[in-house]
């Protein structure tokens, strides 16, 4: 494009003559932004309380059927009445869980751990406050019954089906259910009865089974205790590919060194309080200072 004179005042000196810059590199465009993804709440507990109710008999020397009747006219009186008990098992718990998070659940016996996942799988009413999930909670815990009289190999099938897996999808991953419970390494013990297993196969197969398939929340009670270290190495692998398939997964444990591998979350319950959530670490260490007192 061709420079425009200007007219020169006739007293200045003559301007030296304009010449045209090279051309330089053009500005370099603004960076386009990251969208980073707001992240999705799976659970949501709001000033959540979990009372039970123990009702004593109060009929020393009296028949069982006499003692049921007596119960039921004492609830019909009211809880206050004399012979009930209430157990405040959760006080005000508010959390919100967020997928793709593995979450401890950590506290001394009795501090409502176990009860807190049962209310979250919906297996146990609340008094006050609220739970709110994002999809089905699955609660995976050692003590729950197998089915004895059935052998191993069709509990891998009832429980895959019961966990809403099509038949097609249970054949496919049944060898694998079976290879991860290690149920097999010391004989053929799949064919056999559930009776003739030791509590620790049954809790290994059933942790294998439960895992089998993705979950929008996994509540996992104590089933890394079970087994030995080679296991517990496989369920801590297994946890974090669940994580990783944008699962939630809760896990109580009384093994400190599980849940620092396992968890990047800790909520600590002390007497069904929430004493403290946040980065393992930092709750992990005020945790082991608390109980080394």
């Amino acid at each position: 494009m061709a420079d425009i004179l200007t007219k020169a005042d006739p007293g200045a000196e003559a301007a030296p003559p304009r010449t045209k810059a090279a051309p330089g590199p053009a500005p370099a465009a603004d960076p386009v932004p990251t969208v980073v993804a707001d992240p999705v709440p799976t659970v949501i507990a709001d000033r959540v309380d979990i009372v039970y109710r123990v009702h004593g008999t109060g009929t020393s020397g009296r028949g069982a059927a006499t003692a049921a009747l007596g119960r039921i006219l004492r609830r019909r009186k009211g809880a206050e009445e004399r012979g009930v008990r209430r157990v405040h098992a959760v006080r005000n718990v508010s959390f919100t869980a967020y997928r793709g998070e593995a979450i401890g659940l950590i506290g001394t016996n009795g501090s409502g751990k176990s009860t807190l996942l049962k209310a979250v799988a919906g297996l146990l009413p609340v008094e006050r406050g609220h739970i709110y999930t994002d999809g089905q909670p699955s609660l995976l815990g050692v003590n729950a019954a197998l089915m004895n009289d059935l052998t191993g190999e069709r509990n891998v099938h009832l429980g895959g089906l019961a966990m809403g897996m099509s038949r097609e999808q249970v054949r496919a991953r049944y060898q694998e259910i079976v290879d991860f419970s290690g149920i097999n390494d010391k004989g053929d013990f799949i064919s056999l009865p559930m009776r003739t297993y030791s509590s620790g196969m049954a809790a290994r197969l059933r942790f294998s089974i439960g895992s089998a398939k993705d979950h929008d929340v996994l509540l996992i009670d104590e089933a890394l205790a079970t087994g030995d270290r080679s296991f517990q190495k496989r369920s801590e692998a297994r946890i974090r590919e669940l994580r990783e398939r944008a699962g939630t997964v809760f896990l109580v444990s009384h093994n400190n060194k599980s849940i620092r591998d396992t968890c990047d979350r800790v909520l600590w319950l002390e007497r069904g309080e929430l004493r403290m959530d946040g980065p393992t670490a930092e709750v992990m260490k005020e945790y082991e200072r608390f109980t080394a007192r």
